[in-house]
Order: structure tokens, then C-alpha cells, then sequence
């Protein structure tokens, strides 16, 4: 299995197959886009599929858009962060772009240190067009 990313070697192996089926999409996956893709692999059951995300998820090796209701990947093989997490989507090719702003962070940091808010997780996702479909379109 040829990755982008640094495998932990104590995944299971759904939690492998899982990780494989949303790095070789390159685009966002739902639940029952992985289901479909890993039924010949033996995997039945939605809830293999979600047991298995939240792992990757929780682990930093996948990441859930909550405006698509999707996941993908980690861009970033060293990524495994806990802070600000960005994602740019593609309203026409779907595409989505994984970055982290250390600024952007900071910002929400000082904030919510005023207001006195303890932030669990901060995910930032960003609608628009990328440069590709806007070159296509031109």
C-alpha cells in the first residue's frame, strides 16, 4: 500500500483500508462513499466505516468537513495537530485544500482567552472557487 502519509503500524486494519479508500480519492468521502468502496474488501456495515473514521479522526490521520458531512485525509503527513485546521472547498470540483494558519490561530486564541472560552477543536472551512475552475472558466 503506497501512502502519502507516515502509517501508524498499529492501525487495524479497517481503520488501513479506511485511510487508503480517502487517500487515493483526493476528494471528500461520506460514510457510505467508503462503505461502497471497501464492500469487496469484506466491510458491511456502516458502522465498521464510522468506528473506524473516528479513530483516524481522533488520531489526526483524517479530518470530517461538517458543511459536507464528508472526510478526507490529512494533506499533511506530519500534521496530527490539535490546533486550527483550515480546509478551502471547491464549490465546482469539489477539491479541497488542507491548510494551517498560525496567525489565524492566534487570533482565536487571544479571543477566546478574553472571553474566556475554552476552545476543544477549531475547524475553518472556506467556500469558493479554486484556482483551476476559475482559470477553466476564464
Amino acid at each position: 500500500m503506497a501512502h502519502s502519509h507516515d502509517i501508524p503500524a498499529d492501525l487495524t486494519r479497517n481503520q488501513n483500508l479506511v485511510l487508503d479508500a480517502l487517500s487515493q480519492s483526493g476528494l471528500p468521502l461520506s460514510a457510505y462513499d467508503i462503505l461502497d468502496r471497501l464492500r469487496s474488501e469484506g466491510l458491511r456495515a456502516p458502522l465498521q466505516i464510522y468506528r473506524a473514521l473516528d479513530k483516524l479522526v481522533e488520531r489526526g490521520l483524517a479530518h470530517r468537513l461538517e458543511s459536507l458531512n464528508a472526510f478526507v485525509a490529512c494533506a499533511d503527513t506530519h500534521c496530527h495537530r490539535k490546533g486550527l485546521i483550515a480546509f478551502a472547498i471547491c464549490e465546482n470540483c469539489g477539491k479541497v485544500d488542507e491548510f494551517a494558519d498560525p496567525a489565524i490561530e492566534e487570533r482565536l486564541g487571544n479571543w477566546a482567552g478574553k472571553k474566556g472560552f475554552k476552545v476543544e477543536r477549531t475547524t475553518m472551512e472556506i467556500r469558493g472557487k479554486c484556482a483551476d475552475c476559475l482559470k477553466a472558466a476564464a
